[in-house]
């Protein structure tokens, strides 16, 4: 498995900089199926606005159109729940661009559910 920083779960800008006003590593993470309701241009344009280049995935849930649209945007991780062989498919991809897919998202602490952020410094110092 790949080791990522403590991943936490973003909704909004507001949220991503909640996360990262800690100053230590993260992963940011998109809800599930982000990739579907909210588009990879909306995550592009939150990490690039959240001034965020450290490691961000996308969950584009089972829809690998999606993926494919993230990674040629430029984005640097997806999360795709999609058999094989789109996943491969998709993974081969983004390995070639030095991006990374994943078949499931991290552990991650959400940070719409009740009391998320008084435990996310906890949460990041692991």
């Amino acid at each position: 498995m790949i080791d990522l920083p403590p991943a936490v779960i973003v909704h909004s800008l507001a949220d991503a900089k909640a996360a990262l006003a800690h100053g230590r590593p993260l992963t940011l993470l998109s809800a599930p199926g982000a990739a579907q309701f909210a588009g990879c241009l909306w995550w592009r344009e939150l990490l690039a606005a959240a001034g965020f280049a450290g490691p961000a995935l996308l969950d584009c849930a089972a829809a690998p159109g999606r993926a494919l649209e993230a990674l040629h945007l430029g984005l640097g991780g997806v999360v795709l729940r999609a058999p094989a062989p789109a996943f491969a498919i998709v993974a081969e991809l983004a390995a070639a661009q030095g991006a990374l897919a994943l078949p499931l998202a991290p552990p991650a602490l959400d940070l719409c559910l009740n009391g998320a952020t008084r435990r996310l410094d906890g949460w990041l110092a692991g």
